[in-house]
């Protein structure tokens, strides 16, 4: 085990990006989107020094009333989740920036499916307490994703044609009435942020500022994309997406209550499901959807927007929470 050191953090970056259970969340870049938390990183490696496994953990201080620091690792941690001796070896260093940062409180949220009775075992076997079935808002991630799978390889005319014929009727149309789809940089952030937050006042959701979205492009340079659709010229859709690690997710999104007529949302989904495939990614991300409607009437309608596409919803575990400092 060792809390890395600066100067091979391209080498942790490396690690990340092309391991199968890499997250953007797990990138050294997103510390600069989250300014009020301190980070580090862990990393085990194997006898000639190589990464085979490794942790970005966020540190809250004075995170309780108490005092205490919280600790998350979002997404984390990057390796083989069955090798219990590479997760017993990051619990090392996880003791050892809590002490130094008194924390008593660790949580973590893999790629673990709920299925996945192995994994949450080795998990629960190291002292992470789990509780299966946690509800849309009970958790920092979402545990339902809606997801397209098994993208690398494909061609695009084979994923559209994977679409209900509605939804590719609507993906059409709207190309034919006249709206367009550009790739953007953060100097469109204003017209995002109008679409964006006009859909939060519509859906009741919280938003987050505008000075964060443009720092979360800026940060991530290549590995995201604003995706813009305009009417007449006025902003009536758009999105930001992060390709990183295999995976293409959706990560914030919006839409004008103007001209949803038009569809420009499906066209929009489609522009960045290109990207998906022009990418080599192993799936599309559409981030978390919420099935139940009685939890939500406004984000199950979300959901029922997704499912035009064909995917499915892929369950994770959830959290899991270790307290032995």
């Amino acid at each position: 085990m060792r809390i890395l050191s600066p100067e091979r953090f391209e080498e942790y970056e490396n690690f990340v990006k092309n391991h199968k259970n890499g997250s953007f969340t797990q990138s050294i870049r997103w510390p600069k989107v989250k300014p009020n938390w301190e980070s580090a990183v862990i990393v085990s490696e194997d006898a000639d020094g190589n990464i085979v496994g490794s942790m970005l953990v966020l540190i809250l201080p004075n995170a309780k009333k108490d005092g205490y620091a919280l600790m998350y690792a979002p997404r984390g941690p990057v390796c083989d989740y069955y090798d219990r001796d590479v997760i017993a070896d990051l619990l090392e260093g996880v003791k050892q920036l809590g002490k130094e940062w008194n924390a008593n409180i660790f949580k973590v949220d893999p790629f673990i499916l709920a299925s996945d009775q192995k994994g949450i075992d080795i998990f629960t076997s190291l002292g992470f307490k789990f509780t299966p079935g946690a509800k849309f808002h009970e958790t920092i991630q979402t545990r339902e994703n809606y997801m397209l799978l098994g993208l690398k390889g494909k061609t695009e005319e084979e994923l559209f044609l994977h679409f209900d014929r509605k939804t590719r009727y609507y993906i059409r149309f709207a190309e034919r009435r006249g709206v367009t789809c550009e790739i953007c940089d953060s100097s469109r952030i204003d017209d995002f942020y109008e679409v964006y937050a006009k859909t939060g006042e519509r859906q009741s959701f919280s938003i987050r500022p505008k000075s964060y979205l443009k720092n979360f492009i800026d940060v991530y340079g290549d590995d995201v994309r604003l995706y813009m659709c305009y009417y007449d010229g006025k902003p009536v859709s758009g999105a930001i997406t992060v390709t990183y690690a295999g995976k293409t997710a959706h990560i914030y999104g919006g839409s004008s209550n103007d001209y949803r007529e038009f569809h420009p949302n499906d066209y929009m989904q489609w522009n960045m499901m290109k990207w998906a495939i022009q990418s080599g990614s192993e799936h599309y991300d559409f981030q978390g959807v919420c099935t139940d409607p009685a939890e939500s009437e406004e984000l199950y309608g979300v959901y029922l927007f997704k499912c035009k596409f064909n995917g499915e919803v892929v369950e994770f575990a959830g959290e899991f929470i270790w307290d032995e400092f």
